[in-house]
């Protein structure tokens, strides 16, 4: 049976459960039993290749230990085993152990079984176990599951917050260019889209010996502060071969006061989509400088990812419409941004790219720490030829934004001309402006509507003869109705 399969099958199993109601809770019991799975199978691994490897999970909890046997646990006794067990104790980890130990405590601190059918999830367990995560072919058709598991969560309400087009995160990690070494951070990383896109990037072009493996994943650095996308997260980057996923924090990473964050703190890059159009929980705002405060998530991201960089550090940030118009603090954000940063390139996107759980107009914005903005470039991506716009069945794809990276110029974004869908600006000009970035192609000719006193003299002979036919309907009527 097909990984893809085996999927399908154990979420139908789910759904016949009374105690799984949804989506995105079938995702977070499908989660925390990959996890173990998924960490069994390399325990495993890294037990014949390291005499002194020692598992975090104790024995009689690990997979293989109660799940395995088809003919294993079941009913009564399995919900029993997991619910006063399992859980239990794998919430109670000692944390300071080793990071594998934070890292299966970490998953379980917020993780519920949901499943109330011990034959049921003994189903789903025998299902799970025909997976077999250490070889190659089975992971990387998970993997790609999983990544269209984590995007349906579009349609699971508030869940869909977690997931950004993947044509999106990989555009970004393909211009940004991240290598071994390079302190990457996310810190709000949802379910770990731009870790995922970034890893791959980096074996596909500069991972050439096991050094270049072990810089990579010592470099990268992650916060998420909500239970599930946290969790989905972890199970990610062990899907991608990471040994050590405890990096990726669950904390909200506002929570911090702005100025502890030091210099010893600060990264090389920063790739992430924070949350926008949410506010933050009563008294996050008074971590941050007066000039600064606000309730709004997006623009505390904004001031932050500016501090968080080191000089000659780089930003790929999804921020919506509101941030390049907005006044007030918004307006301090970007005056602070263009005088600590050259922020280069707006790659302005149409409103359906981030459908169905949001129709709002968002940018991508390209920045460089270190020196004030001279010029800003823009690029306006449009929906292909023949499509009104972005949906789930014809979502955006990373060849829609080809035409961005070739007019990009490279790593010096040398030979940009403007163009259709290309154009600059001044600072200068942005600052007479008041820091307002939402500026228009100027390229884009304005449909010639006619005269406006014309037009509403054609609006008013129209009104007057459906006045006229009204009036002609009513009487045909009122006739009838005396006869």
């Amino acid at each position: 049976m097909s990984v893809r399969t085996t999927v399908k099958a154990i979420q139908d199993i789910m759904r016949k459960d009374v105690g799984v109601d949804g989506d995105a809770q079938r995702l977070s019991q499908m989660a925390w039993m990959f996890f173990l799975k998924i960490i069994d199978d390399q325990d495993q691994e890294l037990e014949l290749l390291r005499d002194d490897y020692s598992s975090p999970i104790p024995p009689d909890l690990q997979w293989r230990a109660w799940a395995a046997d088809p003919e294993g646990l079941t009913g009564e006794a399995l919900l029993a085993f997991v619910n006063d067990r399992l859980f239990p104790r794998l919430k109670a980890l000692p944390t300071v152990a080793s990071a594998r130990h934070r890292l299966v405590q970490g998953v379980f601190e917020d993780a519920y079984n949901y499943m109330k059918s011990g034959q049921l999830m003994r189903q789903v367990l025998n299902r799970i176990s025909a997976i077999d995560f250490n070889n190659l072919a089975d992971r990387q058709h998970f993997g790609d599951i999983y990544e269209q598991l984590l995007a349906d969560l579009q349609s699971a309400g508030n869940a869909g917050e977690y997931y950004t087009p993947r044509a999106v995160t990989a555009f970004m990690v393909q211009q940004i260019d991240p290598k071994p070494g390079e302190i990457l951070f996310d810190p709000a990383c949802g379910t770990g889209g731009f870790l995922t896109c970034a890893i791959r990037h980096m074996r596909a072009r500069y991972v050439k010996r096991p050094e270049d493996e072990a810089r990579m994943q010592a470099s990268l650095r992650a916060t998420e502060k909500k239970p599930l996308p946290h969790m989905l997260a972890t199970t990610n980057m062990l899907l991608h071969g990471i040994e050590d996923a405890s990096f990726i924090a669950h904390d909200n990473t506002l929570a911090r006061p702005y100025i502890s964050w030091e210099a010893k703190d600060r990264v090389d890059i920063i790739l992430t989509n924070p949350p926008f159009g949410g506010k933050e929980e009563d008294g996050i705002e008074s971590n941050f400088p007066a000039h600064f405060r606000t309730r709004e998530t997006a623009d505390l991201f904004l001031a932050l990812i500016i501090r968080l960089l080191k000089p000659g550090g780089r930003a790929a940030v999804v921020l919506p419409d509101g941030t390049l118009f907005g006044e007030g603090v918004k307006t301090r954000l970007k005056e602070h941004l263009l005088a600590e940063c050259n922020l280069h390139t707006i790659v302005r996107l149409p409103n359906s790219v981030f459908r169905p759980y949001a129709s709002i107009g968002t940018n991508l914005l390209f920045f460089e720490k270190g020196r004030p903005t001279e010029t800003i470039w823009f690029w306006e991506h449009r929906v292909p030829e023949g499509q009104k716009a972005y949906s789930m069945t014809k979502p955006i794809r990373l060849e829609h934004l080809a035409d961005c990276a070739a007019w990009w110029g490279g790593p010096a974004r040398e030979g940009r001309a403007e163009g259709e869908r290309a154009w600059k600006v001044s600072a200068e000009d942005v600052r007479a402006r008041g820091y307002n970035l939402d500026i228009r192609n100027p390229h884009t000719v304005a449909g010639d509507h006619g005269d406006p006193q014309a037009l509403l003299a054609e609006l008013d002979r129209a009104e007057g003869e459906v006045a006229a036919l009204r009036a002609r309907l009513k009487a045909i009527l009122e006739e009838a109705l005396i006869r």
